[in-house]
């Protein structure tokens, strides 16, 4: 049972897949083109996209609008500071924005950073200031299916290597929790404990990409038999003590339409963090953001580690994954909290990488239901060899399908898993895709396409 009640709905426009088809081809085959009205089911994303509280609400009635010095700010840092336990608590618009004032602040060309897996638009940011970025998953991360309860592990033998053959080059490590590119897969604290002793034995920085702490840390309560008499806050509490800094959107778990933060201790890079923030975001005591933004992120600091509401997160999410396993779709296992992750290659393996498939799966499963997702696979991975001009594609090529927080029913998540099932029952109907025109870098939001 859902842990809340609606009070407010907005009413879902109802398509035909005649309409689909136009509205898909008018989009240029892109589902991130497509207008929000268009679309009866939206899992495209969980940033942004949560309804919020009634007290999330009734903070942002009594919010301070002050340009400077606003009591909006002064409670957001009070209650950030108790949640990171860090001295230096600097608000911006989103996550990415804190990705941007990081990299222009602090990392230079030549230097290098170390991951389990970046998010793309980390890795942009990093790359864009010059550094040399390496994700090193597990070996059982770049496997579909399997039990390993926690996938989203750095790889710390290869880490130690990493350290030690960059040498004083690594400007930082960076740990994805949840890791957001190979099916949402949680990262266990005793990952965190060992990276963070490596990091600390070498002299480098932790951090912490933290949009999807409160999940991860609820999963290592429900997975890791350490954790189980913890309470997901005592997970995140021990995990921000074990890292330098965090970075974190604040739209995710944050359960906020906007907003993003950096904390931290090390005063001389809060100090050239802040310098580019007023250049870029705004004043250090608004980040970009109203005092009513600052508000709702504040209640959110609380609420996101409530138990029945992670509960439930986790019992969704695993319902839709289930449903979907049980007739037949290649799901990626073990469940996450946030998303299922559908193999693109093996819903159609009749398309070949150039192709596309998983985002050919999500352009037809719009058509065929109204719903859509996302891709985290060739197209949002897949990199050309300048040298050769071939195609280095991604070790899985996932369509994502991403649940906002307190927004969809469990009816809602039966109609996407039936309609799903249905698709994959007809998969060889799917026709490939290819680029028409492909952005140089984060092509998954501007991109066109065609089909084969």
């Amino acid at each position: 049972m859902e842990p809340y009640r609606s009070r407010v709905v907005e009413p879902i426009r109802v398509t035909t897949r005649e309409e689909r088809e136009r509205f898909i081809r008018a989009a240029a085959y892109n589902p991130f083109l497509l207008p929000a009205e268009q679309v009866m089911i939206d899992l495209v994303t969980d940033s942004g996209t949560s309804a919020l509280s009634i007290a999330q609400w009734a903070a942002m009635h009594g919010s301070d609008e002050s340009f400077t010095g606003s009591r909006s700010f002064e409670r957001f840092a009070a209650a950030a500071r108790s949640v990171f336990g860090r001295r230096h608590v600097i608000p911006c618009h989103q996550g990415r924005a804190a990705e941007h004032l990081i990299a222009a602040a602090v990392i230079s060309p030549g230097d290098v950073v170390l991951a389990n897996t970046l998010f793309a638009t980390t890795r942009q940011n990093f790359e864009e200031a010059g550094a040399t970025c390496r994700d090193l998953p597990i070996a059982a991360a770049l496997a579909r299916d399997g039990a390993h309860p926690f996938k989203g592990n750095i790889d710390l033998e290869a880490l130690e290597d990493g350290l030690r053959a960059a040498g004083g080059r690594v400007r930082l490590v960076v740990l994805t929790v949840t890791e957001n590119s190979r099916g949402g897969q949680p990262v266990a604290l005793a990952n965190i404990r060992a990276a963070s002793a490596l990091c600390r034995q070498f002299g480098v920085p932790l951090w912490l990409d933290a949009a999807r702490v409160a999940e991860n840390s609820y999963l290592n309560v429900l997975r890791d038999p350490a954790c189980r008499t913890m309470s997901a806050r005592d997970v995140a509490r021990e995990t921000f003590a074990l890292v330098d800094g965090v970075f974190m959107s604040m739209k995710k778990d944050g359960l906020g339409n906007v907003g993003g933060l950096i904390a931290l201790d090390d005063d001389r890079w809060a100090e050239a963090i802040l310098v580019r923030l007023l250049v870029s975001e705004g004043i250090p005591a608004a980040g970009g953001l109203a005092g009513r933004d600052l508000e709702a992120m504040r209640v959110a600091l609380e609420e996101m580690f409530d138990d029945d509401h992670l509960a439930y997160r986790v019992e969704a999410t695993a319902f839709l994954g289930e449903r979907l396993a049980d007739a037949g779709v290649p799901v990626v296992t073990p469940f996450g909290a946030h998303a299922i992750y559908v193999d693109g290659r093996q819903f159609c393996p009749h398309l070949t990488d150039e192709q596309l498939p998983a985002w050919s799966l999500s352009v037809a499963f719009y058509v065929h239901a109204g719903v859509r997702g996302w891709e985290t696979g060739n197209v949002m991975r897949g990199r050309q060899d300048p040298a050769t001009g071939q195609w280095r594609w991604p070790e899985l090529d996932l369509f994502r399908l991403a649940i906002p927080r307190r927004v969809y029913s469990a009816s809602h998540l039966r109609y996407v898993a039936d309609t799903l099932s249905d698709l994959y029952l007809r998969r060889e109907t799917i026709t490939g895709l290819r680029f028409v025109y492909r952005p140089p870098a984060l092509p998954q939001f501007i991109a066109r396409f065609e089909p084969v």
